[in-house]
């Protein structure tokens, strides 16, 4: 079972799955705190074949992962992340999620994903993570990342988790900077890499970066794209335009609102071919999947 390519509208790269098909919970609590920040209404944790159902409906396939952190609540594990996946991947293609905090046991962790169960990237979290991509203690996930040719998402620029909470939840921004990653694409030249969202208040350095680095690409979900800051439209039509990627934060932010909000962006017409799909084929390597 692969994706019908021509079939499909769009690949939505940023999609979070908040509850388990096996167990009982769900972090919808702080999904509710979040939807107040993405003024997105009443929001609610989706399970791998809940998201399969909603994307197939719309034609779209969707890259979903898992946030792992030692320290905070997280949805289900990878395991069943990817094994969900395989049974709908006619529309799911799965990242894993590691806390570099887990050190070596991270470390088998990942490499028996990659080995056994078909993960297509790892998905970090520096903010709630408490880490800086380019803290060494990452690096031994992101040598088996780069001898398995996994794709490495991290998030960047400010986050929801925690905003308008008293301290921010206890989330400290200074760990989402981009720039932090440019020396991950350094020290490991062949790791494809995905800076997610636009990255505020640092969207000049997201873009130094993707310019200068071949394998660094720029998600843009998180935003509604009628808030897209205009530099970032600018590259987006131009310098950057085969290096971004549609994806919504599903499901605090939908795709159906992203889309709709899209003509407000300023994104050519040419582009968004590109933009919704073309580029996400590429640089999962889906033009030549088995």
């Amino acid at each position: 079972m692969t994706i019908d390519l021509e079939g499909i509208t769009a690949i939505d790269v940023h999609v979070h799955v908040h509850r388990s098909a096996r167990a009982v919970g769900s972090d919808d609590e702080r999904l509710g705190e979040m939807a107040g920040y993405f003024r997105s209404g009443p929001v609610r944790g989706y399970s791998v074949p809940e998201i399969a159902d909603y994307y197939r409906q719309r034609r779209m396939a969707c890259v979903v992962f898992t946030v792992d952190s030692v320290k905070r609540a997280t949805g289900p594990s990878n395991e069943e992340v990817a094994e969900l996946a395989a049974g709908h991947a006619d529309v799911v293609i799965p990242f894993a999620s590691i806390d570099p905090a887990r050190g070596g046991a991270g470390v088998r962790e990942l490499r028996r994903l990659a080995e056994n169960h078909g993960i297509r990237g790892v998905k970090f979290h520096p903010n709630t993570q408490e880490f800086f991509p380019n803290d060494r203690v990452a690096y031994p996930l992101y040598e088996v990342m780069e001898e398995h040719g996994l794709i490495a998402l991290f998030h960047s620029g400010q986050t929801g988790v925690g905003a308008g909470t008293r301290g921010g939840g206890g989330v400290r921004l200074k760990y989402g900077n981009p720039m932090h990653v440019d020396d991950v694409a350094v020290d490991f030249p062949t790791m494809r890499i995905i800076l997610a969202h636009p990255s505020f208040p640092w969207q000049d350095e997201a873009l130094a970066v993707a310019m200068h680095k071949r394998d660094v690409y720029i998600d843009l979900s998180g935003w509604s794209p009628k808030y897209f800051p205009p530099n970032l439209v600018r590259y987006a039509n131009t310098l950057l335009r085969n290096k971004v990627l549609f994806g919504s934060d599903f499901p605090v932010i939908t795709p159906d609102r992203w889309l709709a909000d899209l003509p407000a962006a300023g994104i050519r017409d040419e582009v968004r071919p590109d933009l919704l799909k073309g580029n996400a084929i590429r640089l999962l390597g889906l033009d030549g999947q088995s």
